[in-house]
């Protein structure tokens, strides 16, 4: 069970006007980008919070202003959504209306689905009585179309490129860990062919070991593989002191989810699992991950320890 949300999250926040441009281009060309872009995300969890209307796999309100003179700023609201949601439509509409209510200025509603159903589109959500209609329509990026432009993704430098070919692969090979150790050299060898900035490689780096996660044995493989990579390149980015921070921020990644999904089916967490979660390894949280689901007391999860 791959922890999508916190990656996500975090190249959202770091790579804003590339996530648009890349997914949304007709969108970024209208931005004045040269006046900088504002992060609102207290006030959208507050409407999160006063809506509370199904899942999310990440979230962002940003405050741009537009390119075509218009002395004004717009609200974009993005959602990228990790699974099929009859509610996901609905969710867009009162998220909108409530931010328009709030601030009074144009939102642009933008959505990004992950899921792995090829019929699943939601665009639009209405409803009308007695002659009065109200609802809205969203751009939509489906992950799942960029399969068959494989050979686009990799002529891209735009760090969202290697973003969606990691969520890609990492759907793909959840079963096929051997193409998985595969592919993930490949994306990693890719972050050097693409003469990344150091920061970016790492950055990107973080966001491929956290999604394509590995069994010990086969990630004992991949980080030989690494040294030797960077020994050929002469470029050692990716330290034993980095990897150790990233692998740090994979388990507390794995801690969260699990932590919310405990939460969702079973209620709040005793202290003797909130100190069973803060002593696991990211094996230990994984394994207790895939029992969740099928759990039908919290004791059952943790069976093992």
């Amino acid at each position: 069970m791959a922890d999508y949300d916190s990656p996500w999250k975090e190249m959202l926040e770091r790579y804003f006007p590339a996530f648009i441009a890349f997914f949304f281009p007709a969108a970024s060309a209208e931005i004045d980008w040269s006046r900088g872009y504002e992060s609102l995300d207290t006030a959208l969890q507050q409407i999160v919070r006063d809506a509370a209307l199904g899942t999310r796999l990440a979230d962002k309100l940003i405050r741009v202003w537009r390119r075509d003179g218009v002395e004004q700023f717009v609200l974009i609201h993005v959602e990228v959504q990790g699974q099929r949601d009859p509610d996901f439509p609905k969710r867009m509409y009162v998220y909108n209306y409530r931010l328009f209510d709030r601030y009074d200025r144009p939102v642009v509603s933008l959505a990004v689905l992950t899921d792995a159903s090829p019929t699943w589109r939601p665009m639009r959500y209405e409803y009308s009585l007695w002659g009065c209609r109200v609802g809205i329509v969203f751009p939509v990026v489906k992950l799942r179309t960029y399969r068959e432009r494989w050979a686009e993704l990799e002529a891209s430098d735009n760090p969202f490129a290697t973003v969606v070919m990691a969520h890609l692969h990492s759907q793909a090979t959840r079963r096929r860990l051997n193409q998985r150790l595969e592919g993930k050299l490949q994306l990693v060898r890719r972050l050097y062919e693409r003469g990344y900035a150091r920061d970016d490689v790492l950055e990107l780096f973080r966001f491929l070991d956290w999604v394509l996660t590995l069994p010990p044995a086969l990630e004992a493989r991949f980080q030989t593989a690494v040294i030797e990579l960077e020994r050929e390149r002469q470029m050692p980015y990716i330290t034993s002191i980095e990897r150790m921070s990233i692998e740090k921020g994979r388990q507390e990644g794995e801690r969260v989810l699990l932590r919310r999904l405990l939460t969702q089916r079973f209620g709040p967490l005793p202290d003797r699992v909130e100190q069973r979660l803060q002593a696991a390894t990211v094996q230990n949280l994984e394994r207790w991950a895939d029992r969740v689901l099928d759990a039908q007391r919290l004791d059952e999860v943790f069976h093992d320890v």
